[in-house]
């Protein structure tokens, strides 16, 4: 009888090549490339190899992609240089490519598993830390650096180091207004940015399991925010309808037998994890972030922390610091922080779910603010104006845009000017993320879609609770 085993350990076995050290070689089933990546192919051309594995290989376009005027040639030289060689590259190489005007493109995050290319036990890589999204799956989703681009694109193998196996049990019910980015930052704001450092998280708890797939997506993504390699959810009946019928899913026969071996993708009775942490649900509330790390975070409801109450002298200056750089007040409320514009976007909350969670708040008012709206895919885009989420944004004074990382890199012509603080959905409020001294208040749709109404950092639940009454 062989000893009970953990999600995370069954699916790093399964996929160990060959070890040497404390690394293992391991197989990648699914490797996206964008833009970015072309460091990576200038290595491979130096050398003269071919992508070993083209059809195991995506390219997507969107960390530089414009967002606006897509009909006219890209106006930076820089970032058409790169689109074009990912063009190029996919060309020479044979791989698939989700270009700027292919109805498949989006954040790879969004487009890759809408296409059906993310499936349970899959091994997934990509040049962007972000890339823990698709552990969602029950996928174990990583991110990767360039020399290891190259390697996977030559190879289809990555050498890694094992992290260790966390569980975060998240139980109980959610509140109403609470979801999966309060979720996350509450809990890496509980155990700090490093908190999950050097493990891999198993996310379980009937919270979890009661999030839909972009929820579930939503929290992965977040766990690179707290130290973690990846986080992953074993999946179940809301991760095999979400999957049938996509492109690229298995279908007849062949998802019967997919159907067969995911149903043992789930952590085994009396399995060891390195390391357990248990949050209740319902003490989680709406939360924003109010420095330049995810973990300076706090419920919408407490107070700027004041660094002269900290016992810790390291971590007063730290608060000190972000306080200054974010100008805030120490022990003033967080609600009612004025704002100047909002953002809506990124592979942490840009799906369906977050622009209708958005536009529930926004249907019939008007934005205080500007503010930018960027759905997640081209296909999200689509649905979206079909169901006329658009209009919704555009009456209230928001720019509706394409799909691309838009201000969340702040490297493609969408940013934050020098001073302004922005409402954001996306996933990283490090000084400059959005833009050279740009000011960044992560937070969900609801919120950044309340603050726009308001133009303050503002409780959206009042508004939630109307809409409901």
């Amino acid at each position: 009888m062989t000893a009970p085993r953990t999600l995370f350990a069954k699916l790093w076995e399964a996929h160990v090549v060959t070890s040497a050290g404390d690394k293992d070689l391991l197989w990648v089933d699914r490797h996206f490339v964008h833009e970015g990546s072309h460091h990576a192919f200038a290595k491979l051309a130096d050398r003269g190899l071919p992508v070993a594995e083209p059809g195991l290989t995506f390219g997507v376009a969107d960390h530089y992609v414009p967002t606006r005027h897509r009909d006219r040639p890209i106006a930076d030289p820089d970032i058409a240089r790169m689109v074009r060689t990912l063009e190029e590259n996919a060309a020479t190489h044979g791989f698939s490519l989700f270009g700027l005007h292919d109805s498949r493109q989006g954040i790879v995050h969004v487009a890759g598993p809408e296409a059906g290319l993310t499936l349970p036990g899959c091994l997934v890589v990509c040049g962007d830390s972000h890339t823990s999204t698709h552990g969602a799956f029950g996928a174990l989703g990583f991110g990767i650096g360039a020399t290891e681009v190259a390697h996977v694109l030559a190879t289809q193998t990555v050498w890694q180091k094992r992290p260790k196996a966390m569980r975060l049990t998240i139980d109980g019910p959610l509140a109403p207004g609470v979801g999966a980015k309060d979720m996350a930052l509450a809990w890496i704001a509980k155990l700090g940015a490093d908190g999950a450092r050097g493990h891999a998280v198993e996310y379980a708890g009937s919270a979890v399991r009661g999030l839909s797939m972009a929820g579930r997506m939503t929290l992965c993504n977040l766990s690179i925010e707290g130290g973690a390699r990846m986080g992953l959810v074993a999946p179940d009946a809301t991760t095999f309808d979400w999957l049938a019928g996509r492109a690229s899913a298995p279908r007849g026969a062949d998802w019967d037998a997919a159907m067969a071996w995911w149903a043992d993708l789930a952590t085994d009775a009396g399995a060891a994890y390195d390391r357990e942490v248990t949050l209740d649900a319902a003490e989680i509330a709406p939360v924003v972030t109010w420095g330049t790390s995810p973990e300076d975070a706090a419920p919408i409801t407490a107070t700027v922390p004041d660094p002269a109450k900290e016992a810790d002298p390291a971590r007063a200056e730290k608060i000190r610091a972000a306080l200054d750089y974010m100008g805030l007040v120490p022990g003033r409320p967080l609600e009612g922080t004025p704002v100047d514009r909002i953002f809506i976007g990124s592979c942490t909350n840009a799906r369906l779910e977050d622009l209708r969670a958005a536009a529930s708040v926004l249907k019939g008012r008007e934005a205080r603010v500007p503010g930018t709206i960027s759905p997640g895919s081209s296909a999200v885009k689509r649905q979206a104006e079909e169901e006329g989420l658009d209009a919704i944004f555009r009456a209230a004074g928001l720019d509706w845009v394409e799909s691309g990382c838009s201000m969340c890199v702040g490297m493609n012509g969408d940013h934050v000017n020098p001073g302004e603080r922005c409402a954001s959905t996306t996933n990283r409020n490090f000084r400059g993320r959005q833009g050279p001294g740009a000011r960044t208040h992560l937070m969900s749709p609801v919120m950044a879609a309340a603050a726009a109404v308001t133009g303050t950092l503002t409780d959206a639940r009042p508004f939630l609770k109307e809409r409901a009454a």
